[in-house]
């Protein structure tokens, strides 16, 4: 069969950079079939001097496009799904969510951005984005580098294209467009890299910037960001039938489920929360929320599914509780700083306390691209004056590796990364350069008679800090007793060493919550 279809998409260079995407992929699926774009102007771009959250109406930025599908003057549109409202025409159909682009949110700074923080001036941040309003500033406040105080930041609301927004990074320090840092969606980002056209212009909007890619957990994103949505007409089957090879079963779950919070709660372009689902084949689906509902109320949560070997009550025994009590994190002595650290490359520091704080003004200078394992740990970096990248979001750094393989970020392979981590977890990662930095010891020779030693003999459900806790433990642990831990390389170090009835959990607070709400069950 040779047949031409007509493609609606917007005039933007993300647009049409993912809507190309989308071409390619229906011909490639489908032989016979070639693709033609067809570039339509909608409300939403033309009208850029209104920040979206005062714009009245629904799609804002579909209105054009869905009058040339109903016209038959196109056979199929292609949107950024969190642009589409919840009720849609009846006359269409969602053929398709393809696979979804990484959905988390990347801030880009001037390359100007640590001498003003130095100087300890205010920081321009560029969005019109209610829910960015909401939870980047007390996110940035810590995540930015601290030279003898607080980071100022400044909201100025801003509007345009994502080329168009990246430019304001580069204008004159006294044009009254100016800022220093933007806060745009990374799965826009990757597509424009993806296409010849786009790239060749990202690649001249990015020279010389700073970036920091936000974590899910403090910065949930637009519910269904990342994802693009297909429609066609209802009546037009044979369309349909094409589009449905690029559907996502997996995606169209994830998106359910946080657009259901927009059912729930209220939304669209106004709205001041984030929802957001990451999918891990060990945990399953969580759903973390972040901002602030119409009504005004703060919510901070997460909504998952707890494992099926979940832990007994009580009594239960919290490593994290018992770390800092029975044991000691040492510095190694003469341990000089690799001479790798002084070059260009990038370096994972385990934890914060990986780093020796000699060690700091070394990074402070260097051209090497700082990760970490959790937000805890970027907290305690940026306090030291050094600016992080990124985080493991307290997940491991195997679950970070897609990330950080994505082409536009242009980090080194993952073998050739610097590690920085303790003497206990030398051979457990991708990379070839792994310094071990400290050690992990017993505060006191561990004896029956030991609190921690006691309170774990009573207990029917454990929570392991770490493998090397388990080992110091281990001889006390009672018969029939329910383990879990985080997910991470803790997980799977315990794993290896053939631990049963291992539970793995996103965090120790949602162990905790889940004992706590057992305990009020009963």
């Amino acid at each position: 069969m040779n047949k031409t279809l007509k493609l609606g998409t917007r005039r933007s260079l993300l647009a049409i950079a993912q809507s190309r995407g989308i071409a390619r992929h229906i011909e490639q699926t489908n032989p016979g079939i070639s693709v033609e774009l067809v570039g339509i102007e909608t409300q939403g771009d033309r009208i850029l001097d209104i920040p979206l959250s005062k714009i009245e109406g629904k799609e804002f930025f579909v209105a054009e496009l869905d009058k040339a599908l109903t016209d038959k003057e196109v056979d199929l549109t292609v949107h950024s799904m969190k642009d589409l409202s919840l009720e849609r025409p009846d006359n269409f159909t969602l053929a398709a969510i393809p696979e979804r682009e990484n959905p988390r949110d990347i801030m880009l700074f001037a390359n100007n951005i640590i001498e003003k923080l130095k100087q300890g001036e205010p920081i321009r941040i560029g969005t019109s984005s209610p829910r960015r309003i909401e939870n980047l500033p007390p996110f940035l406040e810590k995540a930015l580098p601290n030279f003898g105080g607080t980071p100022k930041l400044a909201i100025t609301e801003i509007r345009g294209n994502v080329n168009t927004r990246i430019s304001f990074l580069s204008l004159p320090e006294d044009d009254p467009k100016k800022i220093d840092g933007v806060a745009l969606a990374f799965a826009g980002l990757n597509r424009l890299w993806a296409d010849a056209s786009g790239r060749t212009e990202l690649k001249q909007l990015l020279n010389g910037l700073r970036w920091m890619l936000l974590p899910i957990r403090e910065c949930p994103t637009a519910p269904a960001q990342g994802a693009l949505a297909i429609e066609c007409r209802s009546a037009d089957t044979g369309t349909r039938a094409l589009l449905t090879k690029l559907h996502c079963p997996s995606t169209a779950q994830a998106i359910e489920q946080e657009r259901q919070i927009l059912q729930d709660w209220g939304g669209g372009c106004h709205q001041r929360f984030g929802a957001t689902v990451l999918h891990f084949n060990q945990l399953g689906r969580l759903l973390f929320i972040r901002g602030r509902k119409p009504d005004n109320t703060y919510v901070e949560e997460l909504r998952w599914t707890t494992p099926e070997n979940k832990p007994a009550t009580a009594p239960s025994w919290d490593g994290t509780s018992w770390r800092e009590t029975s044991f000691t994190s040492d510095y190694l002595k003469n341990q000089h700083p690799p001479s790798r650290l002084t070059e260009t490359g990038a370096t994972f520091i385990a934890h914060s306390r990986a780093l020796p704080e000699q060690w700091a003004t070394i990074l402070i200078k260097s051209p090497q691209r700082i990760w970490t394992s959790g937000t805890s740990s970027w907290f305690q970096l940026a306090k030291l004056g050094i600016w992080v990248e990124g985080s493991a979001e307290e997940f491991g750094f195997d679950a970070l590796q897609n990330t950080l393989k994505q082409e536009l970020l242009n980090l080194p392979a993952i073998n050739d990364w610097n590690v920085l981590t303790h003497d206990a977890g030398l051979d457990t990662w991708p990379c070839k350069h792994v310094t071990s930095t400290y050690s992990i010891n017993s505060t006191t020779q561990l004896q029956a008679d030991h609190p921690a030693v006691i309170a774990l003999s009573k207990a029917q459900a454990v929570f392991w800090s770490s493998a090397s806790q388990f080992e110091a433990f281990k001889e006390w642990i009672p018969e029939g007793c329910q383990h879990a831990c985080r997910y991470g390389k803790s997980y799977y170090s315990l794993i290896n060493k053939g631990l049963d009835n291992l539970a793995v959990y996103p965090s120790a607070a949602e162990w905790r919550r889940q004992q706590t709400q057992q305990g009020a069950e009963k």
